[in-house]
Formats: C-alpha cells, sequence, structure tokens
C-alpha cells in the first residue's frame, strides 16, 4: 500500500492491519512525528518516504526521503503499487486523491474533505470509505432492499453535557477535551462544533448518491450507522470503535477472522440517544442546504479551516468561530464547474473569513 498520514492513529492502525496479515508497504507520507515515523520504516522497509517539512528529511533514517505536496504526488504517480490509504488531515489530501484516481489507483479513504470539497470531481466506485460511519453504512447496505433513510451517528463532542449559554465561551483546551476518546486537534474541535458531522452526512451523500441522511448523537459510540428501509424497519451497525475493522475490509476486501471483541448487550445495560440541537450546535443549520447543493462543500470547508486557525491562534472565541463560517456561507453562492474553479474559490473563501471581523 501507499500510507498517506502514517503516523496518525488511522495510519497506526492500518500498519497494525498491514502487520497482521502480512501486507508490503511501498510508501509512508507522515507530518511531524518523526521519531514514531523513523520506527515505522524500520519495521515495514518501504520503498520511498515523504515528510511534510524539508527540515525533517536529514531527520528520516531512509535513504529516498523527499518532501511537500508535490513529492506526495510523485511517490502515488511512480509506485507500483495500486493501493492507497489516504488518511492525510484537511484539505491537503484533495490532490492525492485525484492523483491515484488519474493513475487508475484503488481508494481506502479516510480524508473527508476529499469528498467534501470535491466530490463532483471524484470517481467514488474506485474509493472504499473507513470513516467508522461509512463503513457502517456500506456494511449495512448489502442487500437490495429499498431504503428510504441512512444515518449516522455522533458523539456529540466535548460541550454536548455544557450548559448551553456556557458553549459560545469555551476555550481550546475545553473544545479538546473529547468525552469518549483522544484524536488530532483538527478532527476534535470539528466534533466540538458538529462540523466533522456535516462533513460526513456529504461524505455519505457522495458516496451513496441522492436520498435522505441525517445524523443523532449516540453517546456510547457503539452504533455507527443505521438504515431506514421503506418496509418500516431499520437495521443498526453495532461495533467497538476500533479503525482496524473498517481498513481490514478495504484493504482485503472481507475478513473471516475476529478483528474486535463482540458488543457485549448485557453488559452495556442500556444506550442513550439525542437530537443535535441547533442551539447547541449552531453549524447544524447548514445541513439541509449542503445536502441540497452538495458542491457547496468547498466553501463550508474552507471557511471551516481559517476559522479553527483562528480559534487555535487565540483570535476568536469558540461561539465567533461557528458565526464566521456562516457568514461566509451565506455570503458566496458560487459552485465550481471545474477542479480549477473549485481552487479559485477555495482561495476567495480563505480570505474572505480570514478578513472577517
Amino acid at each position: 500500500m501507499i500510507l498517506l498520514g502514517s503516523t496518525g492513529s488511522i495510519g497506526v492502525n492500518a500498519l497494525l492491519v498491514a502487520e497482521r496479515f502480512n501486507l508490503s508497504v511501498d510508501t509512508l507520507v507522515a507530518g511531524n512525528s518523526i521519531d514514531l515515523l523513523n520506527q515505522q520504516i524500520q519495521k515495514f522497509s518501504p520503498k520511498r518516504v515523504v515528510v511534510r517539512n524539508a527540515h525533517d528529511v536529514v531527520r528520516v533514517n531512509h535513504p529516498h526521503v523527499t518532501s511537500g505536496e508535490e513529492a506526495i504526488l510523485e511517490a502515488i504517480e511512480n509506485s507500483e503499487s495500486d493501493f492507497v490509504v489516504n488518511a492525510l488531515v484537511g484539505f491537503a489530501g484533495f490532490r492525492p486523491t485525484l492523483k491515484a484516481l488519474e493513475c487508475s489507483k484503488r481508494i481506502a479513504l479516510a480524508n473527508k474533505e476529499s469528498l467534501v470539497v470535491g466530490g463532483a470531481f471524484v470517481d467514488t466506485s474506485r474509493i472504499i470509505p473507513i470513516d467508522s460511519e461509512h463503513f457502517g453504512l456500506w456494511y449495512l447496505n448489502q442487500t437490495s432492499r429499498p431504503i428510504s433513510r441512512m444515518v449516522i451517528t455522533a458523539s456529540g463532542g466535548a460541550f454536548r453535557d455544557w450548559a448551553i449559554k456556557d458553549v459560545a465561551n469555551a476555550t481550546l483546551l475545553d473544545a479538546l477535551k473529547h468525552p469518549n476518546w483522544s484524536m488530532g486537534q483538527k478532527i476534535t474541535i470539528d466534533s466540538a462544533s458538529m462540523m466533522n458531522k456535516l462533513f460526513e452526512l456529504l461524505e455519505a451523500r457522495w458516496l451513496f448518491g441522492e436520498g435522505e441522511y441525517d445524523a443523532v448523537i449516540e453517546t456510547r459510540s457503539l452504533i455507527h450507522a443505521l438504515i431506514d428501509y421503506t418496509d418500516g424497519s431499520t437495521t443498526a451497525h453495532f461495533a467497538h470503535a476500533d479503525m482496524k475493522l473498517p481498513i481490514a475490509y478495504a484493504l482485503m476486501g472481507e475478513v473471516n477472522e475476529p478483528l474486535l471483541d463482540r458488543i457485549d448487550l448485557i453488559r452495556i445495560g442500556s444506550l442513550e440517544f439525542r437530537e443535535i440541537q441547533k442551539e447547541r450546535y449552531p453549524l447544524w443549520e447548514l445541513k439541509a442546504d449542503l445536502l441540497a447543493n452538495p458542491q457547496r462543500g468547498v466553501i463550508v470547508n474552507a471557511a471551516n479551516e481559517i476559522a479553527i486557525e483562528r480559534f487555535v491562534q487565540g483570535e476568536i472565541s469558540f461561539g465567533t468561530l461557528s458565526t464566521l463560517i456562516l457568514k461566509t456561507y451565506s455570503h458566496f453562492s458560487q459552485e465550481p464547474h471545474c477542479v480549477e474553479e473549485l481552487f479559485a474559490i477555495d482561495e476567495e473563501v480563505r480570505a474572505y473569513t480570514r478578513a472577517l471581523r
């Protein structure tokens, strides 16, 4: 495989699957965690390595190390592997997805932004989703029964139990206290604002086509997806939150041995579901319009990345983060008709959001 984002949680789990099933690793692409990258190099002996920053090249224990976005694209093009695991974070993952498709490679996709931003320009027939929610929908969607609605679940993020009046003034440290697990900074903030779930609904729309999509908070994070059928019945995908399961299916097509402990319903005892309230999560008011106009994902993604950047730097409050995104979304109406227009819109939106006061 070509593994983009090898030192993140998904990349680490992908390598655990590779080790367990004796799968070869052709290319490793990583960010700033050079010590962990060197450990991965020693264990998996990749042919080539790419890091984010040029100044880190000398720290990498490998004879073929390059850096930067162009190096990632060249690695994808030059690799003999026909399988890419894209676990990069943010808009930076979009060009590698396009390059992999251009090179007729299959993609195990955890980079939401590839579809959120450019779903109209991505051949989803070559995409295998490895987000737990989309894997759950795929897992359930193996019958010919007509579907009325697909539903994904949310944890509720750091502020699900806060008094609503206190959320707007929450600090960065507050936003990073996820109730269920430890994740990267951006995705944890996206979870707290519910932007992550908006992205996942858009991703589902591009993966599974037109239809009705929704989300609900399930506080234990044991149910990842549900499908409502036309006949009135519903199925749910239960599994312990562990990325090895969707990654293994993506890499091998099927799994015939236990990867996770089964869910013990007696031990769980009960589950709790909650509505996603716009009062607590103001960004949720974008849901209907985004699903009706999925090409506008480029606007909301660019605005979100800049708003998070400003929040992390202490320029704005958590409440202002959502306000900036909503203002930006209402200001822009254009939809990209080609990839070049998409990148132009992205730059314009970023500049606008950065200047908002």
